[in-house]
């Protein structure tokens, strides 16, 4: 392990990190952070809950602290972009503990909660903006924002932000941004299609792998049942059952099949409670908390209003229904083990799914120990594993630059924060298709 004083970061952040309990950095901090700091485009790529939040966070809090000035009215210093209003939450949350006494501020932009509020707060200028692409575009739209003076730009959650169709969005809002900056791209997956986004907003890119593609944590243990449709709910129940005393997190499909099986788990003598996409931010943020401070022992969600849960104290994680991307099951079971703990998944595999399932082992190179066995659930043969579905995938274009030389021939030359040099890749003209990116937002 890397201890974080000898990546170069300032004292107060060292600081912070220690009063945290925080003295070493993860594989994924350790490289990233110096890369960020020499002005490198960066490519990171590490399972969920390897701490890629701090990777692009520490070193963009560290080039704030070296600008003096303030950031101009509705102007954006560096803009972080991820796909759900929970992930915003959740990189925040991260953040705000290093800002307390300096000079920068920090705000998000989510929806679900007043806008007006929101374009009050970014009157005065923002020097970190974590934001989704929805609601950002809302903003500029009525002139809240400009980013015509951002020259950090991450993409957290990359992969997911083209499953929902977010790529519109983000031909849009490239050019919008300062001719020459720094970008950086995290992902706990990286497909053929996540490459080719890579190579259109990045220029010279490092890429960061600390785990491969499809790796779960290591401390996950799995299992799956080979069962009828109608009789996952029994299975469900029952399992729940022998481990109440456990947070458990339980996956649906859609936002309507999360609800009713919510209400169902209650009627069974279950606490539960539900997040999901037809949920308003207050009542999202609620039911996390009562999660986090045990108020319930079963959490609901679909994959999109997931995308952020960070709960270290949830044990199990059911897939009650299996999703058709497979790198989201990847997501899905790394909401347990994290924090170091251990944890376990559990699938539930109906008939028509077992296409879905092998696509799965397939992602994860490895095979899920078999807890319920099914004769059909052999045939492999007659279950072909499915091909990727894109979700909404596209291809898009942008450019990457910003300052911070870093020497070593790269196009960038001297400067801190804020003072690039160099020129960057030439944006995609693609028009886009806005509306698509803001209904997938959840």
């Amino acid at each position: 392990m890397t201890d974080f004083s000898t990546l170069g970061l300032k004292p107060r952040l060292l600081t912070t990190l220690a009063e945290m309990g925080l003295t070493e950095a993860t594989p994924i901090q350790s490289r990233a952070i110096p890369e960020v700091m020499n002005g490198r485009d960066v490519m990171g790529l590490a399972q969920t809950g390897t701490g890629k939040t701090l990777a692009f966070g520490l070193p963009l809090l560290d080039m704030a602290l070296s600008s003096g000035d303030k950031p101009a009215d509705r102007t954006v210093r560096a803009l972080v972009l991820a796909p759900t209003r929970e992930l915003v939450n959740q990189i925040a949350d991260s953040l705000f503990p290093f800002m307390k006494g300096t000079h920068l501020k920090l705000n998000r932009v989510v929806g679900g909660v007043s806008i007006n509020t929101q374009i009050n707060r970014l009157q005065r200028g923002t020097d970190i903006l974590i934001a989704t692409p929805g609601r950002l575009m809302d903003l500029i739209d009525r002139k809240a924002v400009r980013l015509n003076e951002t020259n950090f730009l991450v993409l957290d959650e990359a992969d997911q932000m083209l499953d929902m169709g977010f790529i519109h969005a983000l031909r849009k809002l490239v050019p919008m941004l300062a001719k020459e900056r720094q970008t950086m791209l995290f992902s706990a997956t990286m497909s053929k299609q996540m490459n080719e986004i890579a190579q259109s907003y990045l220029t010279s890119p490092i890429r960061i792998e600390v785990s491969p593609a499809g790796k779960v944590a290591d401390k996950i243990d799995q299992e799956v049942h080979f069962i009828p449709q109608p009789e996952k709910l029994d299975l469900l129940k029952k399992l729940l059952g022998e481990h109440k005393d456990e947070l458990a997190l339980v996956f649906s499909r859609t936002k309507h099949g999360a609800e009713r099986m919510s209400k169902q788990l209650t009627a069974a003598g279950f606490v539960a409670g539900s997040i999901h996409g037809n949920k308003s931010q207050g009542q999202r943020e609620r039911t996390l908390k009562e999660a986090r401070t045990g108020k319930i022992q079963v959490l609901v969600a679909t994959d999109v209003a997931a995308r952020g849960i960070d709960i270290p104290e949830v044990r199990h994680v059911y897939n009650y229904e299996l999703p058709n991307v497979p790198e989201n099951f990847v997501h899905r079971i790394g909401r347990t083990a994290r924090a170091g703990r251990a944890g376990k998944a559990i699938a539930f595999c109906a008939p028509d799914e077992l296409g879905d399932f092998r696509a799965i082992e397939k992602v994860m190179k490895l095979s899920i120990p078999i807890a319920t066995a099914a004769s059909w659930a052999h045939a492999d043969a007659k279950a072909p594993a499915k091909a990727k579905q894109g979700g909404g995938r596209r291809r898009g274009g942008g450019g990457g630059g910003f300052g911070g030389g870093n020497g070593g021939g790269q196009r960038r030359g001297g400067g801190g924060f804020g003072k690039p040099g160099g020129a960057p890749k030439a944006a995609n003209g693609g028009r886009p298709q806005r509306n698509r990116g803001r209904s997938a937002e959840a």
